[in-house]
C-alpha cells in the first residue's frame, strides 16, 4: 500500500458534537476525549493549509449538538458539514455526494464513535471502492469499546495510522517539513504528538 497522497485524499470528521457524550459519561475517559479533539483541530489546520478537502457530518444534531468549536475554528472555507443519519457516512446520500464532490479517492476518517461510526463508515467506503485510513489516535469509543472498533477494522482490512504518521505522509520530506513549521508556526501541535 503506498503513502498517502495528500492531492488524492480527504479528510471526513465523523460526529465530534458538543453533546454527543454528556459529562457524566466522559468521567473517566475525559482527557482522552479532549486529546481526540485537538489532535482532530490540528489535523483539520494542516489540511487547510495543505488544501485537502475536509467533509464534517453531525449525528442528529438537534440531539447531539454541533462539531466542537476547537474544530469548527480549524476548518477550511470551503469546508462541508451534513446531518448524518445512517450510521456509516457512505449510507447518506448527501455526505457520499460531498465525499464523492472532491474527487478524491482516499478517505482518512477521524473521529466518533470507534466501533459504530467510524467502523461502518470505513467499511461501507472500503466496500464502495475508497482507500480508507482510519486515524486511530484521533477517534474515540469509550472504555473498551475504542480498542474493540480498532480491532474490527484491522480485522477487515481497514489501514491505520496515527496523526504524526499521517502528517509525514502528506509532507513526505524533511524538507517540506521544515517549511510547513516554520510557515505555521501558529499551529501547535496537539498532544502526544511529537515531530
Amino acid at each position: 500500500m503506498p503513502l498517502i497522497d495528500r492531492d488524492d485524499c480527504a479528510l471526513v470528521i465523523i460526529d465530534v458534537q458538543t453533546t454527543f457524550y454528556p459529562p457524566q459519561r466522559l468521567d473517566v475517559d475525559r482527557q482522552r476525549f479532549h486529546d481526540m479533539v485537538r489532535r482532530i483541530s490540528w489535523l483539520t489546520g494542516v489540511a487547510d493549509r495543505l488544501g485537502i478537502p475536509v467533509v464534517v457530518t453531525e449525528e442528529a444534531p438537534r440531539d447531539n449538538g454541533h462539531t466542537e468549536r476547537q474544530i469548527v475554528d480549524a476548518l477550511p472555507a470551503k469546508a462541508v458539514t451534513l446531518p448524518k443519519n445512517a450510521f456509516a457516512v457512505w449510507d447518506n446520500p448527501d455526505i457520499a455526494a460531498a465525499i464523492e464532490a472532491t474527487g478524491r479517492t482516499t478517505m482518512v476518517l477521524v473521529g466518533i464513535e470507534t466501533d459504530i461510526c467510524v467502523a461502518h463508515s470505513a467499511i461501507q467506503l472500503h466496500h464502495a471502492g475508497k482507500r480508507v485510513a482510519v486515524v486511530d489516535d484521533a477517534t474515540y469509543s469509550p472504555g473498551r469499546a475504542h480498542e474493540r472498533g480498532l480491532r474490527r477494522l484491522a480485522d477487515r482490512g481497514i489501514e491505520m495510522l496515527s496523526t504524526k504518521e499521517l502528517f509525514y505522509d502528506w509532507v513526505r520530506t524533511i524538507e517540506y517539513a521544515n517549511t510547513f513549521h516554520d510557515t505555521h508556526a501558529d499551529l501547535p501541535l496537539p498532544p502526544g504528538v511529537r515531530l
